[in-house]
């Protein structure tokens, strides 16, 4: 795990630009640096140790230093592709993964990506023929951003490194704006900086003579086997599950587990066989998992470490947090992550955490919604639109959401795990200046890709392609990176996808469980209150915090500053917070946490990277 920087074209103190950008993420890799610069070139690393603790250091080179490569992540089959290379004729002069891609590249071309098990993004310098390759993996596990700008191409882990190039004018992308506000993060390719964007999972760039094409290599389509059994999809997701997490012990330093009371961390637990485990919490009633995680930790034979977050720390980290994140980022738990993965540095350097087994399997609450709606969807359409439109006109009384929402196919609705400011409600917030967008403009492509799917399946296949990227994933990335620490997530292995994609959705959920085939396999393994746990996602007691005054005077004084009226509607904003959410009548209070929130994040990362400009 580490990071990388670069840029084309030979500009003014071409070093000094290169390390400038290096300096920037450090925290990805405090234990090494490395460059290489020539006349058309410049690429910079920052290296967190991993594997080949000695020799490992990159940029790596080809036998006749004609290619040169650059790499974060880890591939856990490297072995295997090293040997059938060597029987290629290829010769090493390391023991690392990273050299791998690079004579796998030499072979086979792009092709190497279809052998490739891990988390990766990297890019290979031909300096023969001038031309460069950057690839990202299959889900997006490693960020990798880039910006053209006169004809040349500044790329690197994270935007604050391309930031540091003289070139790039930092400017914030107005356009984006609204679908931050409705999706909650920004959603890719495009960034909430204009001009610089994420290259998508499961892609690859090349770029020659000013020249840039995208390719996408990947995607995570699903091939359902209707006649699969439940016996067979449960032994099934044993079997690859078990060596996913084995390959994902590949290292030559210690590896740890993260532990919260679900079931998707509580597996990768109990199957790691590791000695540590990590988990974080809050002191208020209801909002701490660790008593649960710290008694499954001592029924596995885990030894635990837990840490209380106190609401002090918790608000002093929120700039810290958002800074790191490079793009703002509503939701609230990736504050609680970044005090997990600092409890997890303080003992390792690589831990294992549970993301993406909610996509893969079936774990969130929304996905039952197509089967509580089954049978009102045999309606005829007419009928149910009407009763729709009706229903949205009155009062918020019993059954009038069932009505609305029957009334809409999930490409009309359904735009994500977290939907938390509707698109009307996004007009009222922002200022009148500000464009608005139709968030369909950004889900119809990949619904048009899944038209033949079940609703549930094409629901998972949207957030593998959105949420997942553009929050799970980025901040399981930027809050581990933050803290020098190497976070893997067996759930999200080609392998692992290759099983799920191919379960029946009968034995995803049913109207009373999530992750039906794999809780059922968690049995075998944990405890069984502890496999059949519900989900809690990562619990973050913001409403709570908002309802004292300290913080509640924070989060207004923000909603009153010049970047709030430059982007919002104060008065429709400060309402929010002070009419309803703080109000002490019962009459109008409403819990409004998460829309609050989703603007103060915005302020906070807007003054992170542009107060100076003010």
């Amino acid at each position: 795990m580490c990071g990388f920087t670069g840029f084309t074209g030979n500009i003014d103190k071409q070093r000094k630009v290169i390390k400038a950008m290096n300096n920037t993420i450090i925290h990805r890799g405090p234990d090494s640096d490395g460059f290489y610069i020539d006349d058309t070139i410049a690429l910079g690393f920052r290296r967190l140790s991993i594997i080949d603790l000695k020799g490992g250091s990159q940029p790596i080179y080809n036998e006749d230093k004609s290619m040169v490569i650059i790499f974060n992540g880890e591939i856990y089959n490297y072995q295997s592709i090293k040997d059938e290379l060597i029987k290629c004729g290829h010769q090493f002069y390391t023991k690392t993964d990273t050299e791998v891609i690079l004579h796998g590249y030499e072979e086979w071309g792009e092709k190497i990506l279809d052998r490739l098990r891990g988390m990766f993004a990297f890019v290979i310098w031909n300096i023969k023929t001038k031309e460069l390759f950057i690839a990202r993996d299959f889900f997006g596990i490693k960020p990798l951003y880039y910006s053209l700008v006169d004809g040349n191409l500044i790329f690197a882990s994270e935007i604050k490194a391309i930031l540091a190039h003289p070139n790039v004018e930092k400017e914030l992308n107005e356009d984006a704006l609204a679908n931050y506000l409705t999706f909650q993060y920004s959603v890719p390719p495009e960034t909430l900086f204009k001009g610089i964007n994420v290259l998508l999972p499961g892609s690859y760039l090349k770029f020659k003579d000013g020249k840039m094409t995208t390719t996408k290599y990947w995607n995570p389509y699903f091939k359902v086997d209707n006649d699969m059994t439940f016996d067979e999809a449960v032994n099934n997701i044993e079997e690859v599950f078990l060596d996913s997490v084995k390959a994902h012990k590949i290292s030559d330093v210690e590896v740890g587990s993260f532990l919260s009371s679900g079931v998707d961390s509580s597996l990768v637990a109990a199957c790691y066989h590791g000695d540590k485990a990590f988990t974080v919490g809050f002191d208020y009633d209801g909002w701490s998992e660790i008593d649960v995680a710290r008694d499954l930790a001592e029924k596995i034979g885990v030894k635990h470490y837990s840490k209380v977050i106190s609401v002090e720390e918790f608000w002093e980290a929120i700039p810290k947090v958002q800074y790191h994140m490079d793009l703002p980022l509503a939701d609230p738990s990736c504050i609680s992550l970044y005090f997990a993965n600092k409890l997890a540095s303080e003992h390792v350097k690589v831990v294992l955490s549970g993301e993406g087994a909610d996509e893969l399997f079936g774990g969130y609450g929304i996905y039952r919604e197509p089967l509580s709606l089954a049978k009102y969807m045999r309606l005829p359409k007419f009928i149910r639109k009407t009763l729709g439109a009706v229903a949205s006109v009155m009062p918020n009384i019993k059954g009038r959401s069932f009505l609305i929402r029957g009334s809409k196919t999930v490409e009309e609705k359904y735009i994500g795990n977290a939907n938390y400011v509707s698109p009307k409600e996004v007009d009222k917030i922002l200022n009148k200046r500000i464009k608005r967008t139709d968030f369909k403009e950004i889900t119809k492509p990949y619904y048009d890709q899944v038209k033949d799917y079940d609703d549930i399946t094409k629901m998972q296949f949207l957030d593998i392609n959105l949420w997942m990227v553009g929050d799970i994933l980025l901040k399981a990335d930027k809050m581990s990176m933050a803290n020098s620490i190497e976070l893997r997530v067996p759930f999200l292995d080609r392998y692992v996808f290759d099983v799920a994609k191919r379960i029946p959705h009968r034995h995803r959920l049913d109207l009373n469980t999530f992750k039906l085939s794999l809780r059922e396999m968690a049995k075998r393994h944990l405890p069984e209150d502890n496999a059949k746990i519900p989900k809690r996602g990562f619990p973050t007691p913001t409403k709570l915090f908002l309802k004292e005054e300290k913080y509640y005077k924070i989060v207004r004084k923000a909603f009153q500053s010049d970047t709030a009226k430059r982007y919002f509607n104060v008065d429709y904003i400060t309402d929010m917070l002070d009419k309803e959410h703080y109000s002490t009548s019962k009459a109008r209070r409403k819990d409004n946490s998460r829309k609050i929130w989703n603007i103060y994040a915005f302020l906070v990362w807007y003054d992170a990277y542009f107060k100076e400009n003010k």
